[in-house]
């Protein structure tokens, strides 16, 4: 029987990916996506949750009403964990990313705000609810800084590599 993609049978390669080429491989994951799974802990146990996010670099940010279930979980242990993948047609096309990190709820007059905000893209979330575009949301930006990500391409295999690779911020980022 042919088999589509011959390099995904047998063991895995171990290779790892240099930092460059790993870094720009989850950036490219992060740009072409945007929705993502974000975990929390919260009272009644594990919370997972759809979320529309944007990114600048390693961070994810995105906006939420201020006493949703995420935001207490989020209060009350800021720990988190977030799903982002690649819609999968097969196991050749399998591609994703589990970032762990603290999320931050900043407001305006938090001083790092201005310094995420300009990538939101909240305009295209108002015109489809009929809001006005002079008014940006007052909710929260929850914001996090990816610590450690756990990167899983299964194309890698075919330049042999391993399909999971692991990325931490330096301790200067």
């Amino acid at each position: 029987m042919p088999v589509t993609n011959p390099w995904l049978g047998g063991p895995s390669p171990r290779e790892r990916l240099d930092r460059p080429r790993l870094e720009e491989r989850i950036l490219n994951l992060l740009s072409s996506q945007n929705m993502c799974v974000l975990a929390t802990t919260g009272p009644d146990g594990p919370l997972a949750t759809p979320v529309r996010y944007f990114h600048l670099d390693f961070a994810l940010m995105f906006t939420t009403a201020a006493k949703s279930p995420k935001m207490r979980n989020i209060a009350a242990d800021p720990r988190v964990s977030i799903g982002v993948f690649a819609p999968l047609v097969g196991q050749a096309s399998s591609r994703g990313a589990q970032l762990f990190g603290r999320a931050r709820d900043l407001d305006p007059q938090d001083e790092d705000f201005a310094h995420y905000w300009p990538a939101v893209r909240w305009q295209s979330d108002h015109v489809e609810r009929s809001r006005s575009l002079d008014e940006p949301p007052d909710g929260p930006l929850v914001v996090v800084e990816a610590d450690r990500i756990v990167y899983t391409e299964h194309w890698l295999r075919r330049d042999g590599y391993a399909p999971r690779q692991f990325w931490t911020r330096s301790p200067t980022s």
